[in-house]
């Protein structure tokens, strides 16, 4: 017997008009918008729904291609392609479907629609790769595929003892044949796990070459209901002295070195942190064509371990001011060592939302003053700074904001908060730092409309 429509279950035939924001494509089903994932617009695909709950639209996974795009090829990870099951489909390469240079327009169009949905912004922007030298801006073709660039890798382990990684949109693994995103020793290694305890697996490839296995089981993320960061100094009697997620490595932008812990956070990227560098740098070169000024402040905000502290700090020489500022503790003990160049440097600890309201009412007015003149760096997580950390950036009013964003929607959310604050994006870059996924990086350059009297 034949599922109504309107159920779940029930087969469609839908034709795909445009891609949305989180990787998902578009298409309308007797006027109802439709979301599906492994699809590519132009195209029509065979669709059984999901998720019929909500009136003003429906969910459906893609069985069959009926009318293929030109710009679909067969998927980078032969276990997502659209001929398997979807529920057994890994996720984490949702646009593995579809031609590179293709997918870096999708993502394009992603951001552009964003910024002038949200942000009310229209100005040119690209969506460029990232090679060994930085950000790629050659027109002549590359060789590169787009895999084998994952430095860091999650997998799960569930109540079998099975390791994989996660079904697309689901928390259930799935075994795999292989990692094509995966850099080829982390693969190896991937694909050498034992069954483990249910949790899970972080493998790390930090510069020197050498694969890391972090294991982190579910017994010792949870304890007197509290929930442990594995990435941080979790103080309980559940963890062990010897804490492989402590372990001290190197990471390498250029000739510089930076000390962060195996389960800390550093790019997914080979070459990330290497191209975010470079566009900072730019975005800063082309905000302060006469250099810095050496009396100016700095701050950067989510600091990590400090990589746009140091960016600031070439910039600007030996003299340098630049507070960075992040709520993990380890990584802002390994701040204050990859900092230590530069006197004028230190790193703090705190939330930043925190830390800027106590700053801005203790900062002397020598040193507001300066921050005037200088740049403020910010690299939020996915969600975004959110309007209360920049309308505290707007108030302490720096020359300039640079803004690192993964996330369209919410940057160009912020930047409209930043906007009604009196500050104006002039350049806006993306960067293609997660082939084959929906996800794309962004950097933002806002400058102060007035100056201040």
């Amino acid at each position: 017997m034949a599922i109504p429509l309107g159920s779940s279950d029930a087969l469609i035939d839908l034709d795909v008009t445009d891609v949305a924001h989180g990787g998902v494509f578009v298409g309308r089903h007797e006027g109802r918008v439709v979301f599906v994932p492994d699809a590519l617009p132009g195209e029509r695909v065979r669709v059984r729904l999901t998720d019929v709950g909500k009136a003003s639209f429906w969910r459906g996974e893609v069985l069959e291609v009926l009318d293929a795009s030109p710009h679909r090829r067969r998927h980078v990870w032969r276990q997502a392609d659209v001929d398997v099951a979807p529920e057994q489909r890994p996720g984490g390469a949702d646009f593995g479907h579809i031609e590179l240079s293709h997918q870096r327009a999708l993502k394009l169009h992603v951001l552009t629609d964003a910024l002038q949905r949200f942000g009310g912004i229209t100005m040119p922007v690209t969506v460029a790769p990232v090679g060994a030298d930085g950000v790629d801006r050659s027109a002549a073709p590359t060789d590169d595929d787009g895999t084998g660039w994952r430095t860091r890798l999650s997998l799960h382990v569930d109540a079998e003892g099975r390791v994989g990684p996660y079904a697309a949109r689901s928390h259930r693994v799935v075994t795999v044949e292989d990692h094509p995103l995966a850099a080829p020793d982390i693969e190896r290694v991937a694909l050498e796990l034992p069954s483990g305890e249910p949790g899970r697996i972080d493998l790390v490839l930090p510069a020197d070459g050498r694969v890391r296995i972090l294991p982190r089981p579910e017994h010792h993320h949870r304890a007197g209901g509290r929930r442990l960061r594995g990435g941080s100094a979790a103080k309980h009697p559940a963890a062990k002295n010897s804490n492989p997620m402590r372990e001290v490595v190197t990471e390498r932008v250029g000739e510089r070195e930076f000390r962060v812990d195996a389960g800390g956070f550093w790019q997914v990227h080979r070459f990330a942190a290497n191209a975010l560098t470079q566009l900072v740098t730019e975005h800063l070169g082309q905000a302060y064509p006469d250099g810095l000024d050496p009396e100016a402040l700095h701050l950067d905000l989510y600091g990590g371990v400090g990589l746009f502290a140091a960016a600031l700090g070439d910039i600007g020489g030996p003299r340098t001011r630049v507070i960075s500022v992040e709520s993990d503790s380890r990584a802002t003990e390994h701040a204050g060592e990859n900092l230590a160049e530069w006197a004028g440097a230190r790193a703090e600890t705190g939330r930043v939302d925190r830390w800027l309201a106590h700053w801005g009412k203790d900062a002397s007015a020598k040193d507001l003053a300066r921050l005037a003149q200088g740049a403020v760096v910010l690299d939020p997580p996915r969600s975004g700074a959110g309007g209360e950390v920049v309308s505290a950036i707007a108030a302490l009013a720096p020359q300039t904001i640079v803004y690192v964003a993964c996330d369209p929607v919410a940057l160009a959310r912020d930047l409209a908060t930043f906007r009604e604050a009196g500050y104006t994006a002039s350049r806006i870059d993306g960067l293609d730092l997660f082939p084959h996924s929906h996800h794309v990086e962004a950097v933002a350059t806002l400058n102060r409309d007035q100056p201040q009297r």
